[in-house]
């Protein structure tokens, strides 16, 4: 693993949900949105601060709805649809967005998504999915995740940093559930200037012992830190501006965060 720079802290974060962020439709302008959201609750873009986008908002912005009526279903999904339980027009656009299918059960289709991340339905999401345009009697409608959410947080960050001349992080989020574990928690999908792995290996612990193994998932923190207060239903606050991190800004991605399959005792073909 290649070691990450050392991130700062400070005693405090400040993690701010802009407020009356507007449902947004295909080809909405976001770094409009965000600096448009930033001036009405007062806050001016410094460095090393991070704005944080909820996977949806920029989907739809996007324009990645999907007319269930519009999907044919293979084989393949009318199986895992009589597995799961799940609608067969879901499970086929599931297929599409995934990579390879860890789980199937009665109300669950896990999978590892083309993005690298294992997760339910490969992101694919029916909650406000529905287009500002939609046509009456058109739909059900599903949305699925940004085609390149790293290729989407690059492009909101220079055009922030070209308009406020503050050197920024970006992340998109998503919410995902864990083995073992109730509920769901933000992790990043998507990640440009903010380093996503913090390595603190070679840094000594109080009692003047070297760490060996400790690589903290930075962009994985601001991620979960921003979706407790940016809520899950209709809350409409998929903005999220962070402050208090000192990192140096760089070109990143968020698959520095996935663990290579090789070294994944869960995977396919990992270590036995």
């Amino acid at each position: 693993m290649t070691a990450a720079p050392t991130i700062h802290c400070a005693s405090k974060l400040e993690v701010t949900a802009l407020s009356d962020v507007p449902l947004v439709g295909a080809g909405a302008d976001l770094p409009r949105l965000v600096l448009e959201g930033l001036h009405r609750d007062g806050i001016e873009l410094r460095s090393s601060d991070v704005v944080v986008l909820a996977s949806k908002l920029v989907s739809r912005a996007e324009g990645r709805f999907v007319d269930l009526r519009t999907v044919d279903v293979s084989a393949r999904a009318a199986e895992l649809s009589r597995t799961t339980g799940a609608d067969p027009r879901v499970v086929e656009l599931v297929l599409r967005e995934s990579a390879e299918i860890s789980r199937a059960a009665s109300g669950a289709l896990i999978v590892r998504n083309r993005l690298g991340v294992v997760c339910a339905n490969a992101g694919v999401d029916l909650s406000n999915a529905r287009p500002l345009d939609a046509k009456e009697g058109s739909g059900p409608w599903a949305l699925v995740l940004p085609e390149s959410p790293d290729r989407s947080a690059a492009a909101l960050r220079q055009a922030l940093e070209a308009r406020t001349g503050a050197r920024l992080g970006v992340v998109i989020s998503d919410s995902v559930g864990r083995p073992f574990r109730l509920g769901s928690v933000g992790i990043a999908i998507g990640v440009s200037g903010l380093p996503p792995l913090s390595d603190q290996r070679g840094h000594a612990d109080l009692f003047g012992m070297r760490l060996e193994h400790t690589v903290t998932a930075l962009a994985d923190q601001v991620a979960t830190v921003a979706d407790l207060v940016a809520g899950q239903a209709a809350e409409r606050r998929g903005i999220v501006h962070v402050r208090g991190l000192t990192f140096p800004a760089g070109e990143h991605s968020a698959r520095e965060l996935l663990r290579p399959l090789e070294m994944d005792l869960y995977a396919k073909g990992g270590p036995s």
